[in-house]
């Protein structure tokens, strides 16, 4: 078909063939241009933006560079008002075309701006396609100063499918995984110690609901191995791990729900995990866990009009139970924040913190931005320039957007989440085409980086987090600042230790982090807590706040290394929960192990853990023996139950 293509930058209307290929692709220099509809028979694959395939054409161009520069392709232009796009942007030409960025709603609106870094001499594939929309629109190409972020990002092609939109690790060996899912595949690019990554496609049963709005990962059934939420436009689908990570059991719930962000938190502190979906024309809804995986439907008490979309888990007053604010937008755009009173019921008190906005926020990203040790927030929008940024003082909220650098930034995006992607020790925002970096003073610059949002991780186990867009891994190039990993392994609570917070001491000061499962408005990014230390080249302590209400301290970890917690593996954890009513011996052991317990019956049940919290042994107490004989040699934890509740115990299998 004939299109019509005009350079407005020259005013010269240009009548062209052969946009609907790539290779028939039309080339074009800077300036802004009109499509006056995508009908192109070559829908733009792989998918660069991070989120699903569901489109059937594209319209097709070419960019070639002079010079080595930095190439915005965008549709955040006023002609475009009320319009809805997706860019793609390649290299390596047709038959091989690989992610170099891309781009759905970072503009204003439901608008696209994608900016990468490009070589001179080399040919860029341009595709835009009718994911959302067919209608006509006009793109704009300009060229600038090559991107230079906090430490540089590289670009690593990988094969994903359908919606990549998740990182976690998927096979306990706690390095994060790329995962990305269609309706009949789960992908996971498994990521190999010495470097790399193995992919894996493993079929499912068609999912009802595939993950098109949202994704949320998290081991519901304790068999140590995570499972995945689907957040779909007509419903929920889990898909169940099975005890290898071989293999996923579909279940979806007949319920209507038009989902946006989803979760997995333990909203009623029974110490299992539960989920959680915002609903875009209902009440929110949430299924609760009884241990065993197996989920109970709810609807109604945390959020009950329409217009739902980014909802995130955090403990903003600092009591230990997870609280609930939701971004909102479209038919109530009024922002809300559920505090959670302990007794199973929630209270919205965002109206008495300032914190009821309506101006179609999409999501929030809740952290410690001045490292004082309470949860503060920065809620963006998805349109206009609209920035708010809230200091904690402890329960009470202080508008300090003026000065902050979010009074003069102009970013409009529906993702926004927080990370330090530079390890100096103070979490940057990421969002609306660029990362405002934390100066440590509670203002922020905006840095310019090629990859937009994305799921978020350590994907090359150094330290430094980086971002997938679509079929392109960003690895962060890092610098000379060091770092701490933890893991948390849940023994009481959820495995995942989700809810958990995480304090590190260094002389920079203490830092926190919460263990959440989905954050932003639909990616969900690693459950590992990962801190910059800057220059310190030392940690005092890091402790583990629980859900259960535990605390484990390590005293002095190495630093530029993963630390993997188990909940009550230490001493003060122990004593929190009774380990003074137990006592094993001989420790180390090589065969029988002899326990004691005031409250413990002679037939309670015994569960023996190992280092990464996976239960090794079931069994019962025989006069006050276990036979240990069967395990490896190396540390392990003992738990019995009890009338006091589950008592544990540290020893060493020799």
């Amino acid at each position: 078909m004939k299109k019509s293509l005009l350079s407005l930058a020259s005013a010269v209307a240009l009548y062209v063939y052969g946009q609907d290929q790539c290779a028939t692709a039309l080339p074009v220099g800077t300036g802004t241009y009109v499509v006056t509809v995508i009908d192109g028979t070559q829908a733009p694959f792989p998918i660069c933006d991070g989120s699903g395939v569901n489109a059937t054409m594209g319209e097709w161009y070419t960019y070639t560079p002079s010079q080595d520069t930095a190439l915005t392709v965008s549709t955040d232009l006023p002609v475009n008002a009320g319009r809805d796009t997706r860019v793609h942007i390649y290299s390596d030409g047709c038959a091989n075309l690989t992610c170099a960025g891309g781009d759905d709603d970072s503009g204003s609106g439901f608008l696209s701006v994608a900016t990468v870094n490009v070589t001179a001499g080399v040919t860029y594939h341009i595709a835009f396609d009718d994911r959302w929309e067919s209608d006509g629109f006009s793109f704009q190409l300009a060229v600038g100063p090559p991107l230079v972020g906090p430490s540089g990002f590289t670009p690593q092609p990988i094969t994903t499918v359908g919606y990549a939109n998740c990182v976690v690790d998927m096979n306990g060996d706690f390095l994060d995984d790329v995962v990305s899912t269609t309706a009949t595949v789960v992908n996971i690019n498994h990521q190999q110690s010495g470097g790399g990554f193995l992919p894996m496609n493993i079929t499912t049963t068609p999912a009802d609901n595939d993950a098109s709005w949202s994704i949320a990962a998290g081991d519901l059934d304790d068999n140590g191995f995570n499972d995945l939420m689907y957040g779909g436009g007509s419903g929920v689908t889990f898909m169940m791990a099975n005890g290898t990570g071989t293999a996923f059991t579909e279940v979806s719930f007949p319920q209507y729900v038009f989902c946006q962000r989803t979760n997995m938190v333990d909203l009623d502190s029974d110490g299992h995990l539960d989920a959680f979906s915002c609903h875009d024309v209902d009440a929110n809804v949430y299924y609760t866990n009884d241990g065993t995986g197996t989920l109970t439907y709810h609807q109604g008490g945390l959020g009950e009009t329409c217009g739902n979309y980014g909802s995130l888990w955090t403990d903003y007053d600092n009591d230990g139970d997870p609280d609930l604010f939701v971004a909102k937008c479209g038919c109530d755009e009024v922002d809300i924040l559920y505090r959670n009173n302990g007794d199973g019921t929630f209270t919205d008190i965002a109206p008495a913190l300032g914190l009821n906005d309506g101006q179609q926020s999409w999501s929030s990203a809740w952290g410690d931005y001045d490292n004082d040790g309470d949860m503060d927030v920065m809620v963006g929008t998805s349109t206009g320039d609209y920035h708010k940024l809230m200091r904690n003082d402890l329960g009470s909220f202080v508008n300090i957007t003026p000065g902050s650098g979010f009074d003069t930034y102009t970013g409009s995006s529906i993702e926004f989440t927080t990370h330090d992607f530079d390890n100096d020790g103070w979490l940057d925002i990421l969002g609306g085409g660029s990362l405002m970096r934390n100066n440590g003073d509670l203002t922020f610059a905006p840095v310019l980086i090629q990859p937009g949002n994305g799921p978020i991780g350590d994907l090359n186990n150094d330290g430094f987090l980086d971002i997938v867009n679509g079929s392109t891994v960003y690895m962060n190039n890092g610098n000379d600042n060091h770092y701490l990993k933890v893991n948390t392994i849940g023994t009481v609570g959820n495995r995942n230790g989700i809810g958990a917070r995480v304090e590190v001491v260094s002389a920079l000061g203490t830092q926190i982090r919460e263990v959440r499962s989905g954050d932003g408005f639909s990616y969900m990014s690693s459950l590992t807590a990962h801190f910059g230390l800057g220059a310190d080249t030392a940690v005092t302590q890091v402790a583990v706040h629980w859900p259960s209400g535990l605390v484990d301290v390590i005293p002095a970890p190495t630093i530029d290394d993963t630390l993997n917690i188990i909940e009550g593996s230490t001493t003060i954890g122990m004593a929190e929960i009774g380990a003074h009513d137990l006592s094993i011996h001989p420790n180390p052991v090589q065969d029988v192990l002899y326990v004691h317990s005031m409250s413990a019956s002679s037939n309670s049940r015994v569960a023996i853990l190992d280092a990464a919290g996976k239960q090794v042994i079931s069994t019962t107490l025989r006069n006050d023996q276990v036979d240990v004989s069967s395990l490896p040699n190396g540390t392990y934890i003992l738990e019995i139950t009890s009338k006091e509740g589950p008592l544990r115990a540290k020893f060493t299998k020799r």
